[in-house]
């Protein structure tokens, strides 16, 4: 089963988003930012498909592929 990683501080949006890839057979981790995101790759395995807001508190999506990619 694919794993994604969902970050976005729109609880709406998660939940569509959640829904539509879970109908689809993928394996779905949310996150509200940035921040909680990079502690989330830090503890679960590798998503297949990172899906990320840009605009959001904390951390926005920009700060966040940075320092994902350097995990």
């Amino acid at each position: 089963m694919k794993s994604t990683l969902l970050v976005d501080d729109s609880a709406t949006m998660l939940m569509s988003l959640r829904q539509t890839l879970e109908m689809s057979g993928f394996k779905v981790e949310t996150a509200s930012d940035g921040a909680q995101a990079l502690d989330k790759l830090k503890t679960i395995p590798k998503p297949d498909l990172i899906i990320t807001d840009i605009n959001m508190p904390n951390m926005n999506g920009i700060e966040f592929i940075r320092h994902a990619r350097q995990l």
